[in-house]
C-alpha cells in the first residue's frame, strides 16, 4: 500500500513521497582558485549569513569541510552551533595537498592541486584518517557524508572511506569528465563520469560507476544536459573553444549544474523543474564556501555579487519549498536506505 503524504507544520506536504533538497557546501580555504601556498580562512565568518537563510526556508546544508577550515575556531564555533540545533551536518572535503601527513607529489603542490587518487593507497588513507580525526574531534561526531576534492574518485579511494565509516559519497558529475584537468603535470588528469548514473545508487566497489552491494551511496551532482535544440544544433556545427562556439555556450549552457552564481535563477528553475518531472528524488545543489564571501572567488568580488547571490538563493528557495522538503546527506541516505 503506498504511503500517504501528510501536511507538514508548514502546511505543505510532507513525507517519504517528497523529492528532497540537498545543500552541499564544499568547506575550504579563500579562494583556492589563487592556488596561494599561504591559506587564509576568513571565509568562516560569512557562514552565519548563509545558515540563517537556510533556516529560514527550513533547509538543512551539508558542509563538507577540508583541514583547514576544521581547524579555523570561527568555523568550529560555527559548525557545532549548527550541529546543537539540528540544522545542518558536518562532512568531511579532502584537499591532498594541504591535509596531513605531507608527502610531496609534484614540486610544487599548492600550485598544481594534485588529486588525492594519484596518491599511494597507504598516503590516501592515512589522510582519510586524518580528516576523520579531525573533524570528529572538532564537531563531537564521526562524520559519514563525503566529497573528493577536484571531484576526483575512484574504487580505491571509496573502499577506504567505507573502512573509515563513511556512508555517502556526492564526488560523481553525471555528463562530465575531468581529463583534461591536470592534477600531476604527468599524471592522466581527473575522473570521467560521463558514463556514470545520474540518480542516486550504492556503489559496486569494483566499478563505482555501477550499482553495487556496498553500503556507501553514491549522491551524484544534479547536472542536466540542456534541452534547447537551436543551441544544441548550434554546438554541432562549431568547433570546441571557437568563438561562436563560446557565444552560443554563454548563451544556454549545454550543462546546466544546479550551482548559485547571482545570474542563472532561469536556469536553476528549470533544473528544479526537470527534477520533478523526471522523479529523480532530488536535487542536489553546490556552493563553495568561499563563495560566500567578498573576494572568496574569481565569482563572488564584491559586496554587489554578494546580494545578487543572496537574493537568487532566496527566489531559489521559495520556490523549491514548494516541492521539495530539505535534508542533510546523512537524512537522505536513512531515507534511501530505508526504501
Amino acid at each position: 500500500m503506498p504511503d500517504t503524504e501528510q501536511d507538514g507544520a508548514d502546511g505543505r506536504p510532507s513525507g517519504p513521497q517528497r523529492p528532497k533538497f540537498l545543500i552541499t557546501i564544499d568547506v575550504e580555504e579563500d579562494n583556492a582558485w589563487a592556488r596561494r601556498a599561504d591559506v587564509r580562512t576568513e571565509n568562516a565568518k560569512a557562514m552565519p549569513r548563509f545558515q540563517e537563510l537556510c533556516d529560514t526556508f527550513g533547509l538543512k546544508p551539508t558542509y563538507l569541510t577540508n583541514y583547514p577550515m576544521a581547524k579555523s575556531p570561527a568555523f568550529r564555533e560555527f559548525g557545532r552551533d549548527v550541529l546543537r540545533r539540528g540544522r545542518g551536518e558536518i562532512g568531511m572535503h579532502l584537499h591532498a595537498w594541504n591535509t596531513p601527513p605531507e608527502h610531496r607529489l609534484t614540486d610544487n603542490d599548492p600550485a598544481n592541486h594534485p588529486y588525492l587518487i594519484e596518491y599511494p593507497e597507504p598516503v590516501i588513507r592515512a589522510m582519510v584518517g586524518t580528516m576523520t580525526d579531525v573533524l570528529t574531534e572538532a564537531f563531537g561526531e564521526r562524520p559519514v557524508s563525503h566529497r573528493a576534492g577536484r571531484w576526483a574518485f575512484n574504487a580505491t579511494y571509496a573502499r577506504v572511506l567505507l573502512e573509515y565509516g563513511y556512508k555517502i559519497d556526492c564526488s560523481v558529475t553525471p555528463h562530465v569528465s575531468w581529463r583534461g584537468h591536470m592534477g600531476d603535470p604527468g599524471g592522466r588528469g581527473g575522473s570521467d563520469y560521463t558514463e556514470f548514473p545520474k540518480k542516486a545508487y550504492f556503489v559496486d566497489l569494483e566499478e563505482i560507476s555501477r550499482p553495487g552491494p556496498s553500503g556507501l551511496l553514491e549522491v551524484p551532482m544534479t547536472i542536466m544536459r540542456s534541452r534547447n535544440r537551436l543551441a544544441n544544433m548550434l554546438r554541432t556545427r562549431f568547433a570546441p573553444g571557437s568563438l561562436p562556439r563560446r557565444a552560443v555556450e554563454k548563451l544556454s549552457p549545454e550543462l546546466n549544474w544546479f550551482r548559485p552564481n547571482g545570474t542563472n535563477l532561469k536556469q536553476l528553475r528549470a533544473v528544479l523543474a526537470r527534477a520533478v518531472k523526471e522523479d529523480r528524488g532530488y536535487v542536489e545543489l553546490m556552493l563553495h564556501s568561499s563563495e560566500l564571501m567578498p573576494g572568496g572567488s574569481p565569482k563572488s568580488r564584491t559586496n554587489d555579487d554578494m546580494d545578487r547571490l543572496y537574493s537568487e538563493l532566496r527566489e531559489l528557495y521559495s520556490l523549491a519549498v514548494d516541492s521539495f522538503e530539505g535534508a542533510t546527506l546523512r537524512e537522505y541516505r536513512e531515507a534511501f536506505g530505508s526504501r
